[in-house]
């Protein structure tokens, strides 16, 4: 027992490990051979739990049920819980060890979680597979999510691996989840600016044990962090790559108490800013913001001085806004204060970063970037 940074303790619960055997079911090894074990697990499941016991009895199920042939185990770190989440755990030890599912339990029992980043870096420093696979322990996955990851990241071995998903209950979040599962692989890589955060999402990811030593370990600032869109985008600037199995192999439950909630829209898009201007704005000499309202002009505030200065225009479709002409910036220290123009899309010349909320216009907007015969990625970005 080691005592954490906080005061607390952190129980370390390590269990005999098994393996399976072809006739002779579980076999528990020791010694040398455990090593040897402990050195060649193909897959560690990386579970953060805090309080989640009213799900944990489905989410251990569907674990145990992964049809994933090869050698398994399951980290979980109890961050605090306060409920009997960690009881509920041990109290499948003996069935996933039958299954040839090894498990590794700790945490703390401090008097405040230390939040889901520490979490996950000390439920993938206590396991040893090869690969990650990463799983709230609020969802379930379905059985061919293992393997089929495994066998992507196997041929991907610098990129984070996704799957499609099912939300429950149904309807909650619908364009959210509609986006996560139809954007198309390149627009996995142009869509990250976006204010949906990562393009595979942090409950659906998988990846090798060397590409994540290499991202780095999450952030572990704790409540209000978005350690997974911290880690996504440290991901992409190691040139890391971005892919889904197109199935569906998890169901992503929705629910108030999700940890989610805790980050707020502003922490994200400063986030998102910060990126946009390293990755696109950098490369670019001039640029137009599609949308002269209230997002467009907030993005305009939010850029560096050299940045606003590239901004040729605003354009837009909304003839009362284009009457005006152009938009003052009131805030701004210049003399005299900055004037952009602002004029109809039609008008303006590329390359766009797009303000306009995605799948919000009917089609609308997705019919006028057509119009202009413009390239996603090259020609445009979006924002929203």
């Amino acid at each position: 027992m080691s005592s954490g940074p906080s005061g607390g303790s952190e129980v370390d619960m390590t269990p005999p490990k098994r393996l399976r055997s072809a006739d002779s079911g579980a076999e528990t090894l020791s010694g040398g051979e455990e090593e040897l074990w402990r050195s060649t697990v193909d897959v560690s499941i990386v579970m953060p739990v805090y309080n989640a016991s009213c799900w944990l009895d489905e989410c251990l199920q569907a674990i145990l049920q992964q049809d994933f042939t090869g050698t398994m185990e399951l980290s979980v770190f109890d961050d605090a819980s306060t409920d009997h989440s960690r009881r509920v755990v041990e109290g499948w030890r003996d069935r996933l060890e039958a299954r040839g599912i090894s498990v590794v339990i700790s945490g703390h029992n401090s008097a405040q979680p230390r939040g889901v980043g520490h979490a996950k870096n000390k439920a993938i420093s206590q396991s040893c597979g090869q690969y990650l696979c990463f799983q709230d322990a609020d969802d379930v996955m379905l059985p061919q999510r293992v393997r089929l990851q495994y066998e992507a990241s196997v041929l991907h071995p610098n990129s984070l691996i996704g799957c499609k998903v099912q939300r429950v209950p149904e309807g909650s979040t619908e364009r959210y989840t509609r986006w996560i599962n139809t954007i198309t692989q390149d627009q996995l890589v142009t869509q990250v600016y976006t204010s949906h955060g990562p393009t595979v999402i942090m409950p659906t990811w998988f990846c090798s044990r060397s590409w994540f030593l290499k991202v780095g370990s999450f952030d572990e600032g704790g409540k209000g962090v978005p350690e997974d869109l911290l880690f996504f985008y440290q991901s992409l600037r190691q040139g890391g790559g971005i892919a889904r199995v197109e199935q569906c192999l998890l169901v992503y439950r929705y629910h108030e108490k999700a940890t989610t909630h805790s980050v707020t829209e502003e922490t994200i898009w400063n986030q998102r800013v910060a990126f946009l201007q390293e990755r696109v704005l950098s490369q670019w000499e001039r640029f137009t913001i599609w949308n002269a309202g209230k997002q467009g002009r907030k993005l305009y505030r939010c850029l560096s001085l050299t940045n606003q200065k590239k901004v040729e225009a605003f354009c837009d479709v909304d003839e009362n806004k284009i009457e005006k002409g152009f938009y003052t910036y009131e805030e701004s220290k210049e003399r005299p204060k900055p004037k952009i123009p602002i004029l109809h899309y039609k008008d303006a010349s590329a390359p766009f970063v797009i303000c306009v909320k995605l799948d919000m216009t009917g089609g609308v907007l997705e019919e006028n970037l057509n119009s202009l015969q413009l390239k996603e990625g090259t020609d445009y970005y979006h924002f929203n």
